[in-house]
């Protein structure tokens, strides 16, 4: 399941983006400017950011080019300019789409859609981190010329953190993504696969570090 970032000084455009991308499927964050913004992104794993042009503090294109510029995410400008100079400013900023207000939902909903989609790349199959590989293609885990076999939701586990090196991911975020959202478990599950995968890797390889962030999730670190 996708996250999605919603950013805008306007709480009422910011409310209703957020209530029909949950109706959609989507987890959401949001923030009411670009500073907040930018924090969100160092503590969570987003998939894609919506990012209003006109905000205090930090525009729009400004937000686009520091997204851009330090997450490998989709951007899609959300603005009441429709000057092509204004497009051709998001599109040099960054954007991979561009909407004008006022819009139809609906319309927000199939560009999010079409711009996730391009962005499922074949090559997400293969993570490579130091000496560390992880095929999502046979589920497994290449440590130099040693094969790890793990269980399917360690597996799953350590290949979602490792797709976003030094981010952080929230305990409900990852039960959603790994169990399902229907899942009857709490956060101790998670816990518990976590130091397993910890005990597996210990004596395999010094590259790679799941750090536990107090209060928030995990992250994986590249330590070498």
């Amino acid at each position: 399941m996708n996250t999605i970032l919603i950013i805008d000084d306007d709480s009422h455009i910011v409310n209703l983006v957020e209530a029909t991308l949950r109706d959609a499927g989507y987890h959401t964050h949001k923030a009411m400017n670009g500073i907040e913004a930018l924090s969100l992104l160092e503590r969570y794993a987003i998939d894609l950011a919506i990012v209003d042009v006109m905000m205090p503090k930090m525009d729009g294109y400004t937000v686009t080019r520091k997204i851009k510029n330090n997450y490998d995410i989709p951007v899609i400008l959300l603005t009441a300019r429709g000057q092509l100079h204004d497009k051709e400013n998001g599109y040099i900023a960054g954007t991979d789409d561009y909407i004008v207000k006022p819009f139809e939902l609906r319309e927000l909903i199939f560009r999010i859609q079409a711009v996730l989609r391009r962005y499922d790349k074949p090559t997400t199959y293969t993570i490579n981190l130091g000496d560390v590989k992880i095929d999502k293609r046979n589920y497994e885990v290449q440590i130099g010329k040693q094969h790890l076999i793990m269980p399917l939701k360690e597996f799953e586990l350590l290949a979602l953190l490792a797709s976003r090196p030094n981010q952080v991911f929230n305990r409900d975020n990852l039960i959603e993504n790994i169990w399902g959202i229907d899942f009857q478990g709490d956060e101790r599950t998670v816990n518990v696969h976590i130091k397993r995968i910890r005990e597996r890797l210990r004596d395999v390889t010094s590259t790679i570090e799941i750090v536990t962030v107090r209060g928030v999730g995990y992250k994986l670190e590249v330590t070498s």
